[in-house]
């Protein structure tokens, strides 16, 4: 019997990235309090929130496979959250201007059968052009990232900001590393293709 899949998280761009492979899944709102831990690293934060949220899910029955997943934004070592504002967007975008920013994703599968989950952390670099305070105001007021981590939506107009990206997978950047995600979903003995 094939495993069916859930997708903890309510995040539409997570639904739509995760749509990509064709595999029916269902998403249901994980149960998480994202609260960092004293002295937590992003990496330790961001696995142990994505292997939270898979196994939050109350999901009993066998035969399902929960993916969790959870990112943060790192500019100059400090963790920077959405901006909800138009003034903290255009602050952030202003701190990143000329910098290498660091996005870390924690990916997890759950298997509801053996009650063991595979997670794992994925690295993406940003290194963002020189902007000026009218070029950030522009691209801010043009594409509204208030609810993006680091301000900005790559899959649009805000791959105007960087010089070149770094990573495995671009995917990773919007929030679920899908070249991961396949060959842990494989491993379960979900094949994609």
């Amino acid at each position: 019997m094939q495993s069916k899949l859930i997708l903890a998280s309510t995040s539409p761009f997570r639904k739509e990235i995760l749509s990509k492979i064709q595999l029916d899944f269902d998403a249901i709102s994980p149960v998480c309090d994202e609260t960092p831990l004293k002295n937590e690293s992003p990496i330790n934060l961001v696995t142990r929130l994505a292997e939270t949220k898979a196994n939050s899910c109350g999901i009993e029955d066998p035969n399902y496979l929960i993916i969790g997943s959870d990112q943060v934004c790192v500019i100059n070592g400090k963790i920077i959250g959405k901006p909800l504002t138009r003034e903290k967007a255009v602050q952030q975008l202003e701190e990143a201007s000329g910098q290498k920013i660091t996005f870390y994703t924690g990916l997890s599968v759950f298997n509801t059968t053996t009650k063991q989950a595979e997670t794992i952390c994925e690295e993406f670099n940003v290194y963002f052009k020189k902007l000026s305070r009218q070029q950030i105001e522009n691209y801010v007021d043009k594409e509204e990232p208030f609810y993006c981590a680091g301000s900005f939506k790559c899959e649009g107009l805000g791959i105007a900001l960087f010089e070149k990206l770094e990573g495995k997978d671009p995917n990773t950047l919007i929030g679920l590393p899908l070249i991961s995600l396949i060959d842990m979903l494989e491993k379960q003995g979900l094949n994609v293709l």
